[in-house]
């Protein structure tokens, strides 16, 4: 019974906390489908929230039925280490706009310190600092005093080409919380709103991007061997930048190895795509793969999109080494 209740608050509070933020909730920064599969980038706290160091590898495809798609990719790896309380990261990041028109390329460093609240409850604080450089290429730019009615785009431009690279730090920081059944954190990304100016004059900020999630852990069957365990997670992911808002709200389903999952994602104005995701853990691997389906009018030329995932997983050899894992879904 007690359990049963536990349960009931735990749904209330989820329910609350979408509730909540739905009516403030995309980006202007890359983002990926696969949340807990970069959870890194989803919230620096994440950083060492495994019993396990891991390297996680991501890469995105967006809208490739149009010309000038966006690509995406990540690197990171994190692990736990108890002599400094806490978990440490490293993720690069990598992003292609226009067929190489703009490129995007960031480092980031993370530390999460661990704060063991009580005997069930733990939280981890993170601070994170970088750099991204991103690049131009002019020569790829249109404009309009090149028109030429019957023709098109044929003659010269007499627009000056601003400066082709940009190197600028970036700074975030983010907290989670967590038991064995439920997850909560929130992040902040540019947080001092660097400058991506290629041209003299204004400064033209990154700005400031506001991430919140949360999901429960509900165990169906309950098993010492993995292999025949079923839980479900559902889970809420709210983002926004600036005028850009956007909520993730879906359920994920694992039995031993495998697990499927859905996301629908609604933007400010209406509704944006569909998405299904489905990994597979084979010892020290994880495998997933995401597609997106849009739903807004832009599918009559962004139809879908597509991502995988791959994590490697390094077990630790000292046995003495204690974290509190955060448990959510892998994918």
């Amino acid at each position: 019974m007690n359990r049963v209740k536990s349960f009931l608050t735990r749904l209330k509070l989820f329910l609350l906390f979408t509730l909540l933020l739905a009516g403030h909730v995309s980006a202007q920064d890359p983002q990926f489908s696969q949340f807990y599969a970069n959870p890194v980038y989803v919230n620096p706290a994440f950083a060492g929230s495994s019993k396990v160091g891991r390297f996680v590898l991501n890469s995105r495809s967006q809208w490739p039925s149009i010309s000038g798609s966006f690509t995406t990719g990540s690197l990171s790896y994190d692990e736990h280490f108890n002599n400094i309380n806490g978990g440490i990261a490293i993720q690069a990041v990598y992003d292609e706009q226009g067929v190489g028109t703009l490129r995007t390329v960031g480092v980031n460093f993370a530390y999460a310190y661990e704060i063991p609240v009580t005997r069930n409850f733990t939280m981890r604080a993170a601070i994170q600092a970088g750099f991204f450089q991103k690049t131009i290429d002019f020569s790829k730019l249109l404009w309009y005093d090149q028109i030429v009615r019957t023709q098109g785009f044929v003659l010269p431009t007499s627009e000056p080409p601003g400066t082709p690279s940009i190197l600028s730090p970036n700074f975030a920081t983010g907290i989670i919380g967590y038991s064995r059944n439920f997850y909560a954190g929130f992040a902040v990304h540019n947080l001092l709103e660097p400058s991506q100016k290629f041209y003299s004059g204004a400064a033209n900020p990154v700005p400031r991007r506001f991430t919140g999630n949360m999901g429960l852990v509900i165990p169906i069957i309950e098993d010492r061997s993995n292999k025949r365990s079923v839980n479900l997670y559902p889970n809420v992911v709210v983002m926004s930048q600036r005028q850009f808002n956007q909520v993730n709200l879906g359920m994920y389903g694992s039995r031993g190895p495998y697990i499927v999952g859905a996301y629908y994602r609604q933007n400010t104005i209406n509704a944006d795509a569909f998405i299904i995701v489905a990994g597979v853990r084979t010892g020290k691997l994880k495998f997933g793969y995401s597609f997106d389906g849009t739903l807004s009018e832009a599918r009559r030329g962004a139809v879908n999109s597509h991502e995988i995932s791959l994590a490697y997983e390094i077990k630790k050899r000292n046995p003495r080494v204690k974290i509190r894992k955060v448990t959510c879904p892998d994918f």
